[in-house]
């Protein structure tokens, strides 16, 4: 969906309906990335209804300097530090990942294939904060590193040294565990 129209807008706009197509195109984007910062279901849902309300409030004052999705991974962004800030966030939940499937796959590749993705997400949020945000950014989110300092109001070598670090300790945390699951045997 094409949103240039966005920075545009005046009050004669009808509103509700820019803000419905808005969590259409970029909803589960808005909840994912909040997922990702909280690491709760519950508090991305919550933190997913706040966005798009302060989005509708909003509507007038998106100058179009970013992306719509950027726009809204900010407000995201934010929104979950107020949370944090609140002292909801305590204990790590998982997500159900949702992956590609394919018919022409075993059964058992297919779960150990699913497993993999599991587990190298399960790295990934466990990564400190800083880590975890630019990875999700930037492998789930498809932000450019551009986008993504402009989003963390960071230098994009900053960026670049983030995505560095957590693919480094991704790598390392899951070499450590085939490491240990090898030994078992």
């Amino acid at each position: 969906m094409d949103f240039t129209y966005l920075k545009y807008l005046s009050k004669g706009h009808d509103r509700k309906q820019i803000l419905h197509d808005l969590m259409l195109a970029y909803g589960q984007d808005v909840w994912n990335f909040a997922f990702a910062l909280t690491r709760q279901r519950n508090l991305a849902d919550d933190i997913r209804q706040d966005v798009f309300v302060k989005a509708f409030h909003k509507l007038e004052s998106f100058r179009g300097e970013s992306s719509p999705k950027t726009w809204l991974l900010s407000i995201t962004r934010h929104v979950a530090f107020d949370y944090r800030k609140s002292a909801f966030l305590r204990k790590v939940t998982l997500v159900e990942y949702i992956t590609e499937k394919t018919t022409y796959q075993s059964a058992e590749r297919e779960y150990f294939k699913n497993q993999l993705i599991k587990d190298t997400w399960q790295v990934v949020l466990s990564l400190p904060l800083k880590l975890r945000e630019v990875m999700v950014l930037y492998i789930h989110h498809q932000l450019s590193i551009v986008e993504i300092g402009a989003l963390l109001d960071i230098s994009e070598s900053t960026v670049k040294v983030r995505i560095h670090r957590a693919r480094k300790k991704v790598n390392t945390i899951c070499n450590e565990r085939d490491g240990e699951l090898s030994g078992e045997f």
